[in-house]
């Protein structure tokens, strides 16, 4: 039994594997993989509400409260971005963002799993200490961020409204609008292999086959 109720915990992680190797297979596309990945990140809060239910003691009730905010805290997601479909572009345009500069940049997946995942959250973890420059810091993400998204839109659908100098992200530094600086480190280095250009790429020899005649 408990074998079985391990499995049922673990399955949604392994469907939402099984669904990315799919969907880079090309067997699905990424609208199609959207909704099941949705639905095992609501699976997977399973493993944590059957821990806190198995929990005893004077803090159980606080472990409950945990796994019942993971739980929520998914639905919540499903319901803005999912019902509406316009809001379901802004993690689908994210994703093929990041798997496009994945696909140029092989160590990008392994840089972006560090700063998201470790890096990001002992920051805010440390910033949580001291409240007012937690929000100070915050809120200045927040604004670099709404600031690209609005100057990146309106450079892509009304250009000509903006000043000659906001039109392209040229005027910034190469190292804070490419990666190829940090890509030129990286793969000089040896530790990850830098794509191979379309002329680059070996070519495949044809061989002409002839069929004769009945």
């Amino acid at each position: 039994h408990f074998r079985m109720a391990e499995l049922g915990c673990f399955a949604s992680t392994r469907s939402s594997g099984i669904n990315a190797e799919y969907g880079g297979m090309g067997v699905i596309s990424i609208d199609r993989m959207f909704p099941l990945t949705l639905g095992s990140n609501i699976g997977t809060t399973a493993t944590a509400i059957l821990a806190a239910l198995a929990a005893t003691g004077d803090h159980r009730s606080l472990t409950i409260q945990v796994a019942v905010s993971h739980l929520m805290f998914n639905i919540f997601g499903i319901i803005v971005f999912y019902p509406i479909p316009w809001m379901r572009q802004i993690p689908l345009s994210m994703a093929k963002c990041l798997g496009n500069t994945t696909a140029n940049y092989r160590w990008f997946a392994v840089v972006y799993l560090l700063l998201m995942f470790l890096v990001l959250p002992l920051t805010l973890i440390a910033l949580s200490f001291n409240v007012y420059l937690f929000y100070v810091v915050l809120s200045l993400i927040i604004l670099v961020i709404l600031t690209v998204v609005i100057v990146t839109t309106l450079q892509r659908h009304i250009p000509h409204r903006l000043p000659a100098w906001l039109r392209t992200w040229k005027f910034l530094p190469r190292p804070l609008r490419s990666l190829d600086p940090y890509d030129r480190i990286i793969t000089g280095c040896g530790c990850f292999e830098k794509k191979a250009a379309p002329e680059e790429l070996p070519a495949i020899p044809l061989r002409t086959v002839t069929v004769a005649p009945k």
